[in-house]
């Protein structure tokens, strides 16, 4: 679109809206004036709610997934299995596998996946904080719930043998999850299968 704006602040604000993922700038433009229709006190309550999410939401300091508190509902809860973790690459992964209400073990966010090409490597995510739950005891399976994509695998992979020292059942999501899928776009029904059928994990499986 056109760059010349009839207002500094106007563009100010559109260039703001258009640095966020998979906004582009015409729809930047429409939601800039969408605010700009609205009632002033709604638009400060917007952006107080987005300051307010930025300033106090905090991670949790037992799975690494977004929380109020430093400890997690899921994890503080007394109702949920504590003898089983299930490993996700992101907290929408959480909320996926959350939504088939199959599942009642805890989980452990790794705030991604190992891949080479993007520069992340297993130090830059949890694993290290997951050696360190499974150490602590307690813990009897660890259900790898990681997208099937090479990846996913490689990273499947490289838990299994950080962990290979350990008294565990280490399982994966049964391939009811097509090759290549990533789960947060896996449907319900589908997911929450993959889960209650989910199978032994082998090294196999991890460099496939």
């Amino acid at each position: 679109m056109s760059a010349n704006f009839p207002s500094k602040l106007l563009e100010e604000a559109v260039n703001e809206f258009a640095s966020l993922p998979g906004i582009g700038r015409k729809t930047a433009f429409r939601l800039v004036m969408h605010l700009l229709r609205r009632d002033s006190a709604e638009v400060r309550r917007f952006g107080e709610t987005v300051m307010k999410l930025r300033d106090e939401v905090c991670y949790c300091s037992v799975c690494h997934g977004i929380s109020d508190t430093p400890v997690c509902g899921i994890c503080g809860s007394g109702s949920r299995d504590r003898s089983i973790i299930c490993v996700v690459e992101s907290v929408q992964d959480v909320m996926a596998v959350e939504n088939t209400r199959q599942y009642r073990g805890l989980y452990h966010v790794l705030g991604g996946i190992i891949s080479p090409v993007d520069g992340i490597g297993p130090s830059d995510l949890t694993i290290n904080s997951l050696e360190e739950r499974v150490r602590e005891g307690g813990v009897e399976e660890i259900i790898l719930a990681l997208s099937t994509t090479m990846e996913g695998d490689t990273t499947n992979f490289y838990i299994s043998k950080r962990l290979s020292g350990y008294d565990l059942r280490l399982t994966t999501l049964a391939r009811g999850v097509a090759i290549g899928d990533v789960l947060e776009y896996t449907d319900e029904i589908t997911l929450g299968q993959s889960i209650v059928n989910r199978q032994p994990f082998t090294t196999q499986q991890g460099r496939s």
